[in-house]
């Protein structure tokens, strides 16, 4: 495995009434979920205190959290890390991703129109100049606030927290599929789905969506390539 780099955290800026154990757990989550943290990359307290500027206690306390939601893995040693991935459990998850999806943005259609609509569009320029410019990190989070803001648009869903559970597991590995996304995806699926959703066409909307996840993911599940992955992500990513 190649030498562990320095830990990189997004540099979040504190909410308005934010504790620090909020503001702490909300950094690393953000940065399992943007694929900042390798699989097999040890997270020390003290590395993440350090980084953070503030005490062992938050730290602690957001780690145990991720671990309770299979983000990262408490090992018998006590050391904490993103768990390493098979093909066949990236494939559950990437079809686990594609059932909650579809029925969250088909739940949320019929309050996607007027302005809801072209603030979407607006996301997905917005996503669009990011890539442009091979900006992974951005990509991820552009990504992740197109599908947010379909989903939000329900006032009645629930789904969000089982949709985010899934992308806090894929999280590592999206760098991943970025890396090979050229190669595979040849069609603009969000365009599809702002099609859809203009169109209030269900069937349109589920067959976007899906394809969307499958264009940008799926690929990426074969042994060879996340074993690639896990023994040197800065190779790939």
């Amino acid at each position: 495995m190649a030498a562990a780099a320095s830990l990189k955290l997004p540099a979040l800026e504190r909410l308005p009434k934010e504790t620090t154990n909020q503001w702490v757990y909300r950094s690393l989550r953000q940065a399992v979920m943007l694929g900042l943290v390798p699989p097999g990359r040890p997270v020390t307290i003290r590395d993440v205190a350090n980084i953070l500027e503030v005490s062992t206690t938050p730290v602690r306390e957001a780690l145990r959290r991720l671990s309770s939601e299979q983000a990262l893995e408490e090992l018998d040693n006590r050391r904490i890390l993103v768990p390493n991935m098979t093909a066949a459990r990236f494939r559950e998850l990437c079809e686990l991703r594609i059932a909650l999806e579809c029925h969250a943005a088909e739940r949320a259609m019929p309050y996607m129109h007027g302005a809801k609509l072209d603030e979407l569009a607006a996301i997905d320029k917005r996503l669009d100049d990011a890539n442009d410019a091979g900006d992974r990190e951005r990509i991820i989070a552009l990504n992740q606030q197109f599908h947010r803001f379909i989903y939000e648009a329900n006032p009645h869903q629930t789904v969000m927290p089982l949709v985010e559970s899934v992308w806090l597991q894929l999280g590592p590995f999206v760098r991943l599929a970025l890396s090979r996304l050229k190669d595979f995806y040849q069609v603009d699926r969000h365009s599809e789905a702002m099609a859809a959703l203009r169109r209030q066409d269900p069937l349109g909307l589920r067959i976007a969506m899906e394809a969307d996840i499958r264009d940008a993911l799926t690929h990426v599940g074969t042994n060879e390539l996340l074993k690639a992955y896990v023994e040197s992500p800065d190779s790939i990513a």
